[in-house]
């Protein structure tokens, strides 16, 4: 009896280290709408669908980028207005996942003399150059008969953008949550002037991976979308443990954290679908456009969706949501 339970346990280890493919090194930064990754590895659901996830931390996007063109990561969330940008610059990098939209999650932070866009003008402006921030500053000035040109640009990564306002070094941050509530946090003297709420859609993040990995690596694919949606559905459903791990996953406290998390939408499976199929393409016309005004150097085509997604994998999935 012993050697059936020792040879049924062996059997059971065997199929489990079967089913698990390759470890996938997935990239990523401290933004709540990449949430899900923290909780689908606290959680199990990458394990549950046999894959082996190793998630590695970044501040700033262009080192992700980086690492993921040299092979040192075989995925990165990104933001779509980066994977525009890749698709311009010639460089491989396709999503196969819609993850999350913002609203007021990114931010322009001001002092409290600085009222409007148009009194952007002349300042000194804290963001990261090619970031969700600079799109987001882009399209305020853009929308109020402005542009870069306009403003002095201090390039700083998210998470030192709102800390350079608050001590005064810089007139303007543009930045993500926590960041945005952190900021704030550490004085009153500074307000919210203008959120990503202003244009739904325009601040959104796609899981991406070079298309050779995704072209061979389908149940890799097919887990990390299977995880993804497992964790959407369990913070959804245990709303104060899900928000506490990613709160503790972004270095945020819950006084600020739970406030931030308003402007944050994620995306189950079902719903991915729908936006793919409703205004994604809309939005990376606008985004694409947008960047051809700002960069027209380096922005010379505005792409259709799927030119930046490959969602075989993701479509074929649909009503899993």
């Amino acid at each position: 009896m012993l050697k059936q339970l020792a040879l049924a346990a062996a059997m059971a280890v065997a199929t489990v280290t079967t089913a698990m493919a390759d470890q996938v090194k997935l990239g990523l930064q401290p933004w709540l709408g990449y949430g899900p990754l923290w909780v689908a590895e606290k959680k199990g659901f990458f394990t549950k669908h046999g894959v082996d996830v190793e998630l590695t931390n970044f501040n700033w996007d262009q080192d992700m980028l980086a690492a993921l063109a040299s092979g040192n990561l075989d995925v990165i969330a990104g933001a779509t207005n980066g994977v525009i940008t890749s698709y311009n610059k010639g460089v491989d990098q396709k999503g196969f996942m819609i993850m999350d939209l913002a609203f007021e999650a990114d931010a322009i932070i001001a002092g409290k003399d600085i009222n409007s866009i148009k009194d952007l003008k002349g300042k000194k402006i804290a963001f990261e150059t090619g970031s969700t921030s600079d799109l987001l500053l882009n399209y305020a000035l853009r929308a109020n008969g402005m542009t870069i040109d306009d403003i002095e640009h201090v390039p700083m990564g998210a998470s030192e953008a709102g800390l350079a306002l608050v001590a005064g070094r810089v007139d303007v941050a543009v930045s993500y949550e926590p960041y945005i509530s952190a900021a704030l946090g550490r004085s009153d003297k500074n307000k919210v002037l203008y959120t990503a709420a202003e244009k739904p859609g325009l601040i959104s993040d796609l899981l991406t991976a070079k298309s050779d990995w995704i072209v061979n690596n389908p149940e890799a694919v097919k887990g990390l979308i299977l995880a993804w949606n497992d964790a959407v559905n369990f913070i959804r459903e245990n709303p104060e443990e899900g928000q506490g791990m990613i709160a503790k996953a972004v270095g945020s406290k819950m006084d600020y954290f739970r406030p931030a998390w308003k402007g944050v939408r994620l995306y189950n499976i079902d719903e991915m679908v729908d936006f793919y199929n409703g205004g994604f393409q809309e939005t990376v016309t606008e985004i694409g456009q947008i960047l051809m005004e700002a960069k027209p150097d380096e922005i010379t085509k505005v792409p259709s969706a799927d030119d930046i997604l490959m969602l075989d994998v993701l479509l074929s999935l649909e009503n899993q949501g």
